[in-house]
């Protein structure tokens, strides 16, 4: 995907989200606003490293990657990041993100049908490892940190 389809798609998503924040959680959008265009500028950042770094590194991992390097405490700007970006509800990204996972399921449908009952079973212990997998972690971090 060519990197200003990337963008367009990334402004739209940044759109619906800002309208979801305000009307399922009441944030005023003009609050809203920097915080998500912080967010569209950390993933347009991390789409171009991945295609201007050789390894075959998909984006998401630059994405996650930076967006943790511009909000740990200490590093300049990082509590200006962190608190604009904090107005911003996750839900209210992930709806239209889950929509459009819907769509693209929806396209393929014919594909999907062709994998069968055993895309089902896949999916059910790819959620549970996740689920345990994050549970794990969260449990060995809230102890190390004495919150539990």
């Amino acid at each position: 995907m060519k990197l200003k389809d990337s963008v367009i798609i990334l402004l739209i998503t940044a759109a619906i989200s800002v309208v979801g924040n305000y009307v399922g959680y009441k944030v005023n959008m003009i609050e809203a606003i920097p915080g998500v265009l912080i967010l569209v500028l950390i993933a347009v950042l991390g789409i171009v490293l991945a295609k201007i770094i050789p390894l075959k590194i998909p984006s998401v991992a630059y994405i996650v990657t930076l967006s943790t390097l511009l909000t740990v405490p200490g590093i300049p700007g990082a509590a200006t990041i962190s608190n604009l970006v904090s107005k911003v509800n996750f839900l209210a990204l992930a709806t239209p993100i889950l929509g459009y996972a819907g769509i693209y399921t929806g396209k393929n449908l014919d594909s999907l049908k062709k994998t069968g009952w055993r895309i089902v079973i896949l999916a059910i212990f790819v959620m549970i490892g996740t689920y345990l997998g994050s549970a794990i972690i969260a449990d060995i971090l809230l102890r190390a940190l004495g919150q539990i």
